[in-house]
């Protein structure tokens, strides 16, 4: 299942529909329209980085912070049809568009004395921006400018280097490039990723041997940043493209299972604060590292066709994103623990500063501020792909529509209703002139336990870990719906403790708390959570069969989809305080035995999912 949609480079399995094919509905688009009402919509008026930024003709930035929050705010723009923020991203588009010389170079107006100008780094997320433009407007000047960028670059190549960031992040131009040679059929952009790849960090090499096994706490580099892996996993497959050369695309998953094993979370992200911090659930994973993950993920779906990637996304999406962020999404964390059980400015054992984990604006450092802005948007406008047989591809499930033109001229549009992943059933509704033929192809998760596919009332099993193929000419109203029969699973974890899923979703044990204003002014103002309550239980599980000791409840999403006191769903189980178990160094102290024992009497508790929660418990000691 492969598109050629060049002859010069390898084919990739999927094509990402352009920027709007695909609109979100129901609690996503309430999701994407709380970020759009809180920070997204307003942390340009009320930061003085983005505020007075030097790529608009201010004295601020002049680096990645304005051109990381255009990178979200396009997609969300687009995506909500919103007139006040389109009017804002097309402002952050002109000034880019602006900012390029005759030389074909984006140069803001002023940079503070910490820039340096022959660091391409932040332009390469200009090129970003620039082609999300293009492909919701299709104004033509966005195209000449990401032309005219690379030429400069390929015309100059003793001009500019790529030290630190950009040697690290190469990549990220690289899939720029490769689009814009779709467009354009320019020879010579093949040969800039050539060189690129020649001067960037070698990713391949790096995951095809890695060295870094244990917590980095001693003169980290830059291929052990948290966020420089993240972005990396995709550098394989890029190369992979251009070479054809398969240890390229056998580096991504050996990537990926390196990152796992050492740094794994249960959440699908792995540990990094700021570097790669082994598997202590106590340990942290950036914001920019979890939004910067589903990107790679996104495209690796595209360019591998690996229905894995899929699943892996739709962990990320549904637990670590969500919970980095207030409820109202007016705060964010730098740094989320899986066992989270207190959020205050103390000293613990990572590289970030002492305030990472609080729910601030700029909690740390600024870029998680102006970076987060993509995670929600562009996991929205990748919900659907096309196939090389101009099918619809379904790579990952959420309420949404996506409309499409095929080759013939016929317009297509599919409607999916569902909650998911508050439950486990995803239905479709075609809307076509009668007789098309479109194929759809609906991943199948690796969890999912005898999922089956309903086609206007014909019932066929499918296999987890796969694409279903459908097939037949449709008509107007035709329904189609899957079964992914979800069951609970348990995961061994850190020092043989245990955690709970059930589909994409992971569950936590909620903390109740007390909210400390530490700074800023509500809405946007800066927050501490200290528990009130016991946070340190054990649980008693049957980890082989565990609907057998742990109840489920459902109901659909409220108005806030991931708010603490009204989730989705609840998982019910019984368990134990561990007297033992408790803060040490300001976080949760380490498991130290599981399973283990207490002489207090089992009661029961309730879990809820990861992404509702502020304080938690996700890795359990389990109870003999």
């Amino acid at each position: 299942m492969t598109v050629r949609d060049d002859p010069e480079l390898e084919p990739s399995a999927f094509t990402p529909l352009p920027l709007g094919a695909v609109k979100p509905r129901g609690w996503l688009r309430k999701q994407l329209e709380i970020q759009a009402e809180s920070l997204t919509g307003n942390i340009d008026e009320i930061w003085e980085d983005l505020a007075n930024n030097a790529w608009l003709g201010g004295e601020r930035d002049g680096w990645e912070r304005g051109p990381y929050y255009a990178d979200g705010l396009v997609p969300l723009a687009h995506l909500l049809d919103d007139d006040d923020l389109l009017a804002k991203a097309d402002r952050w588009v002109e000034g880019f568009l602006d900012s390029q010389d005759d030389d074909g170079c984006f140069r803001p107006t002023q940079v503070c004395a910490a820039v340096d100008l022959a660091d391409p780094w932040p332009r390469f997320v200009i090129c970003k921006v620039l082609r999300q433009h293009y492909e919701a407007t299709g104004e033509g000047r966005a195209l000449k400018a990401l032309e005219s960028f690379a030429r400069s670059l390929m015309d100059n190549p003793d001009d500019w280097s790529i030290g630190d960031w950009a040697e690290m992040r190469w990549m990220d131009l690289a899939v720029t490039l490769h689009w814009l040679h779709r467009q354009t059929g320019e020879r010579w952009l093949l040969e800039l990723v050539e060189l690129l790849a020649g001067r960037g960090f070698n990713w391949s090499e790096n995951f095809s041997n890695f060295e870094y096994k244990r917590k980095q706490d001693e003169e980290p580099l830059m291929e052990t940043h948290v966020v420089n892996n993240a972005m990396g996993v995709k550098a394989p497959a890029v190369q992979y493209r251009q070479s054809g050369d398969d240890s390229h695309r056998q580096a991504v998953y050996d990537g990926i299972e390196s990152l796992d094993r050492f740094h794994g979370q249960v959440t699908g992200v792995f540990t990094g604060d700021e570097h790669l911090s082994g598997k202590n659930p106590s340990q942290g994973t950036e914001l920019c590292a979890v939004v910067e993950y589903m990107y790679a993920l996104e495209y690796l779906t595209a360019t591998l066709g690996d229905p894995a990637f899929g699943d892996r996304l739709e962990r990320i999406a549904y637990n670590a994103l969500p919970a980095t962020f207030t409820p109202d999404m007016w705060a964010h964390q730098y740094d989320q623990q899986a066992n989270q059980v207190i959020c205050t400015v103390a000293e613990r054992d990572w590289t970030n500063g002492p305030e990472a984990n609080i729910f601030g604006q700029t909690p740390h450092f600024g870029c998680c501020h102006a970076n987060f802005h993509q995670g929600w948007p562009k996991f929205a406008a990748n919900l659907w792909m096309r196939s090389p047989d101009h099918g619809l591809v379904a790579a990952a499930y959420g309420p949404c529509e996506v409309t499409t033109t095929l080759d013939s001229g016929q317009d297509v549009r599919v409607v999916e209703e569902t909650d998911y992943p508050f439950e486990d059933e995803v239905r479709f509704k075609m809307d076509v002139e009668s007789g098309t033929s479109v194929p759809l192809y609906l991943r199948i998760p690796e969890w999912a336990e005898q999922p089956s596919v309903t086609v206007c009332g014909e019932r066929q099993s499918a296999q987890p870990g796969t694409y279903h193929a459908v097939e037949r000419p449709w008509q107007s109203g035709d329904e189609v719906s899957i079964s992914l029969s979800a069951a609970l699973t348990t995961e061994r974890r850190y020092n043989g403790s245990v955690a709970l899923s059930w589909g994409p979703l992971v569950f936590s044990l909620p903390v109740d708390s007390e909210r400390k204003q530490v700074g800023g002014t509500p809405p946007a103002a800066d927050w501490e959570y200290y528990p009130t309550e016991s946070w340190n239980y054990a649980i008693d599980v049957d980890t082989t069969e565990p609907s057998r000791s742990v109840g489920l409840e459902q109901q659909s999403p409220g108005e806030v989809p991931f708010d603490p006191d009204d989730p989705p769903v609840r998982l019910t189980v019984k368990g134990a305080p561990v007297p033992e178990w408790g803060i040490e160094d300001n976080w949760a102290g380490e498991i130290r035995h599981s399973p283990t024992q207490t002489p207090h009497e089992s009661e029961s508790v309730t879990l809820i999912p990861y992404g509702s929660t502020m304080l938690r418990v996700t890795e359990f000691p389990l109870l003999e």
